[in-house]
């Protein structure tokens, strides 16, 4: 049997042994897993998992490598990746790497042969916590030492919102849309494309004038890491643009949006990640099986105190799925509409928005 030759501890010194692909590197991040059984190009390159360690549900991961044309941000800033099992030798006609190649050229550390069934229920029982991933020679109290000394860094949205405005333009455009990103994922500016929109994607820390001078017909606020109330930049943007514009969140977007109204959001012991997550639409009671990756949830009592109205509800634990302004025009949704590969129930979200624009 081979040798084990790498391992991750966690805070509470629960240790597991395994086998290292992608980067020789240790790493210390938040430890969270995600339940999707495909799709994990789009799991490591998602800039929402920012100095967080997925946990791979799903037993066998690398199958079908790595493909050119399905990544979700050109630069992947996941903190690292542990599976049950990984397939070093994909069947794939589209593959052009392996996830190894791509884990090893981005710097990002890998661990492979844990039990990931027992890591995820100890996750579900205690808690997203620290996690190092490590050499197997270093000692647990040394590991331990790391953890205690190292703090997660909480410029999340900063590492990742683009440095200057880009362009994702579409041929016969009728509506001019400013994207806020704050981590955006790139199908979501293939969505707002296919439907029509000239997409301007700019900086999280962009002035309202600076926006205002782009002549938009709406604003869309994405995904991204971290803790929604660090984001001061865009609460106070959508404090200054709500009524103006046309205003769509999703994930982090949607719990900015909540924050600038006067909710408030905390974190949530273990997060919602993976694409099997049912929702309630409460206008019309259909339930949407929908595609989810966040550690923040909207507080519903102070949510009652706002002009927002909750719109979606999550079936498993009743936390607040989806927020709108009817007045203001502005809503968002904590799931992801635009997943891929995922559940497709939600596209109806982006027509709503384009709706908007037109009127």
């Amino acid at each position: 049997m081979k040798e084990f030759n790498k391992k991750i501890v966690l805070e509470d010194g629960e240790e597991y042994y395994g086998y290292g692909f992608g980067a020789d590197k240790e790493a210390i991040c938040e430890i969270v897993f995600n339940t999707s059984m495909v799709g994990y190009q789009e799991i490591v390159s998602d800039p929402s998992y920012t100095y967080q360690m997925v946990v791979m549900t799903y037993p066998l991961i690398g199958n079908y490598g790595i493909t050119d044309d399905d990544y979700e941000t050109k630069q992947p800033t996941i903190g690292g990746m542990v599976v049950r099992e990984y397939n070093d030798l994909p069947s794939n006609f589209r593959y052009t790497k392996t996830l190894s190649e791509y884990l090893e050229e981005n710097d990002i550390p890998g661990i492979a042969g844990i039990d990931t069934r027992k890591l995820t229920r100890s996750i579900r029982e205690k808690g997203s916590r620290k996690v190092i991933i490590t050499d197997i020679q270093t000692s647990k109290q040394e590991a331990l030492k790391k953890l205690q000394q190292t703090d997660i860094p909480r410029d999340a949205v900063a590492k990742v919102s683009c440095k200057k405005k880009w362009y994702s333009r579409t041929a016969n455009a009728k509506y001019n849309v400013v994207a806020i990103d704050c981590g955006i994922k790139l199908n979501i500016v293939r969505s707002l494309n296919a439907r029509g929109c000239n997409v301007t994607v700019v900086p999280y820390h962009t002035t309202a004038e600076e926006i205002i001078n782009l002549k938009p017909d709406g604003i869309f606020l994405s995904n991204g890491p971290g803790d929604p109330e660090d984001v001061t930049e865009v609460i106070q943007l959508v404090k200054e643009l709500k009524g103006r514009y046309p205003i769509f969140g999703i994930c982090l977007g949607h719990q900015m949006i909540s924050l600038a109204y006067g909710a408030k959001t905390y974190k949530l012991k273990f997060g919602h990640r993976g694409g099997n997550h049912p929702v309630i639409n409460l206008e019309n009671g259909k339930i949407e099986i929908t595609s989810q990756n966040h550690s923040y949830a909207v507080d519903d009592e102070s949510l009652k105190k706002t002009e927002l109205m909750a719109t979606h509800k999550n079936i498993l634990d009743h936390t607040i799925e989806g927020v709108e302004c009817k007045k203001d025009k502005v809503f968002s949704v904590q799931y992801h509409p635009e997943s891929a590969p995922g559940p497709q129930d939600s596209g109806y979200l982006f027509d709503k928005f384009i709706t908007l624009l037109k009127k």
